[in-house]
């Protein structure tokens, strides 16, 4: 998709300086697949991140504690260093996403209202909304090579997809991520059109400690985008309707 949107695609590019000129925006950059370093665009879109705000409110004078990042440190409850003071969202650290800061902040006023909760949760999901959508949650195929962890994983593609196929939007991908031993479901990610919708179930199945079995056997509507779920989670035993991929054999021990 974005092959098709996009002229070029330059990752690992470093951008040394941009300037305004009566032509357009002057860019001057370097990497390892850019041949001219310095290109004249229509428009830049400028992404810098984020930090906390924690600063000028006086925190200084309170037993708040901040990280040399400015985050503020906070126990299960949200509650800081100074007991009377909560704290959650972006202040409190990463994730820095608003559903994230949302549940945070439903704990904290349940514990000022006097009520035994806390933040205490197995996996929080993330949304790219771009074109396609990207969303994950849990594990990562990547993180679980880098932590040499083995694990099972289970793709579908949407070309095999009868809903992605009426809306036009086949250039998607539906994954799971999966304990070869236990086959309780780890993470799952997805690209594509609405993955913002779907990647709700696989928080839910991690949460809950579900297997690739529970998703393979719960029905799901025909035709939609949620069935490439259930068919990862067929294909991570091999029996998809749509694909045959044979299981993996079991190394011995």
């Amino acid at each position: 998709r974005m092959k098709q949107i996009c002229d070029k695609i330059h990752l690992n590019a470093s951008i040394e300086k941009v300037q305004e000129t009566k032509t357009g925006i002057k860019v001057t950059w370097s990497g390892p697949t850019i041949k001219k370093k310095t290109q004249t665009f229509e428009k830049v879109l400028m992404s810098v991140g984020r930090k906390p705000n924690s600063s000028g409110i006086g925190l200084e004078n309170t037993d708040v504690v901040e990280t040399e990042q400015g985050f503020v440190e906070i126990d299960a409850q949200m509650r800081t260093a100074e007991p009377h003071i909560f704290a959650i969202g972006d202040l409190v650290g990463q994730p820095m996403l608003a559903h994230k800061g949302n549940a945070e902040g439903r704990v904290a006023a349940e514990v000022i209202a006097g009520k035994k909760s806390a933040f205490d949760v197995r996996c929080i999901p993330a949304v790219v909304f771009t074109d396609p959508e990207v969303a994950w949650v849990g594990i990562t195929e990547t993180e679980a090579k880098e932590q040499g962890r083995e694990v099972t994983v289970g793709k579908f593609p949407w070309a095999v997809s009868g809903r992605a196929t009426t809306i036009n939007r086949n250039d998607g991908l539906t994954k799971l991520i999966v304990d070869p031993e236990t086959d309780e479901v780890l993470g799952m990610g997805v690209v594509g059109a609405g993955a913002g919708e779907l990647i709700a179930e696989g928080a839910l199945a991690i949460e809950m400690g579900a297997s690739a079995a529970d998703l393979a056997l719960t029905i799901h509507p025909h035709p939609t985008l949620n069935e490439t779920i259930m068919e990862s989670a067929e294909l991570v035993h091999g029996s998809s309707t749509h694909i045959y991929r044979p299981p993996r054999k079991k190394k011995k021990k």
